[in-house]
């Protein structure tokens, strides 16, 4: 299905415009991009509607690619790792979180925990974008921690279950895409910037 959608979308563009074949690599990578996420958000979106999540769902997304501009974070290597990752974060962790109480103790550990995994990790670049300047690195790391903790002070300051759930996902997500483990559990490698420098 995916090679259908991208031939036909290559062969529609050509049709109007001579490309060479170092373009059209460059024209099926970006279309098979739109492809991939415009999949993957049918499928989550759909399993939101199911669980009746559609508004969290959206939420989340919102509030997690805030801090995550800054912070960066894993990317999958596969589609199949990408989607069953994507449905994990956005969908099963606000999903426990909405149904369960959580006191307001564990909130402060689980808060913390995110700020200091930010502290410590990011910004997590990729193979495909690494960060190889330093100066940018601590503005994005410094920026990313602020963000945690104006989301903990957000928790704090409107106390309520629903928004708790909701920015809580977020920031878990967060320190799930910077930690190194994630990385190495799906076996990509993690700090790029360093094997730029050894270069």
């Amino acid at each position: 299905m995916k090679q259908l959608v991208l031939d036909y979308g290559i062969n529609f563009i050509c049709k109007y415009q001579a490309f060479s074949e170092n373009d059209i690599k460059k024209l099926r990578y970006g279309l098979e991009g739109i492809y991939l996420t415009v999949t993957k958000l049918v499928v989550l979106l759909f399993l939101a509607i199911i669980l009746d999540i559609v508004k969290e769902f959206v939420l989340v997304i919102l509030l997690f690619n805030v801090i995550r501009y800054t912070g960066f974070g894993f990317h999958a290597g596969k589609s199949y790792q990408c989607l069953l990752f994507s449905t994990f974060s956005f969908i099963v962790i606000p999903y426990f979180l909405l149904n369960i109480n959580i006191s307001i103790s564990v909130i402060y550990i689980i808060s913390s925990i995110c700020v200091s995994h930010y502290l410590l990790f990011a910004p997590a670049d990729t193979k495909k974008r690494p960060l190889p300047n330093k100066r940018k690195r601590i503005i994005r790391k410094i920026v990313t921690v602020l963000i945690g903790c104006i989301y903990t002070l957000a928790i704090i300051l409107l106390n309520s279950n629903y928004w708790t759930s909701i920015i809580l996902s977020a920031m878990i997500i967060q320190t799930i895409v910077v930690s190194p483990l994630t990385y190495k559990l799906f076996g990509e490698p993690y700090n790029n910037y360093k094997m730029l420098n050894t270069k």
